[in-house]
């Protein structure tokens, strides 16, 4: 069974390392879905940033209308919390 970060944990438990890193990245400046997919792409399961990040709804996926790499990668308010209070 896969151990996840859950943000309920915030009080005893920061997110990992790779997590926060990622975070900061999508915050810096305006990504798309392709960008991200190409420069966190893994193909360790134990690396699965963008997985963690989608499933704490941390990050969100925007409408576009053509093709799926072209979307918007912006973080959550749940997410920009984790940054902001430095969980």
């Amino acid at each position: 069974m896969r151990q996840t970060w859950h943000s309920a944990d915030m009080a005893e438990t920061c997110p990992p390392l790779l997590l926060r890193q990622f975070l900061v990245w999508i915050a810096a400046q305006p990504r798309t879905y392709g960008e991200t997919m190409d420069a966190w792409r893994t193909s360790c399961p134990r690396l699965a940033v963008w997985e963690e990040a989608a499933g704490e709804e941390l990050v969100a996926l925007g409408a576009a209308a053509g093709r799926q790499a072209e979307c918007a990668v912006t973080l959550t308010p749940r997410g920009a919390a984790v940054l902001r209070d430095g969980a």
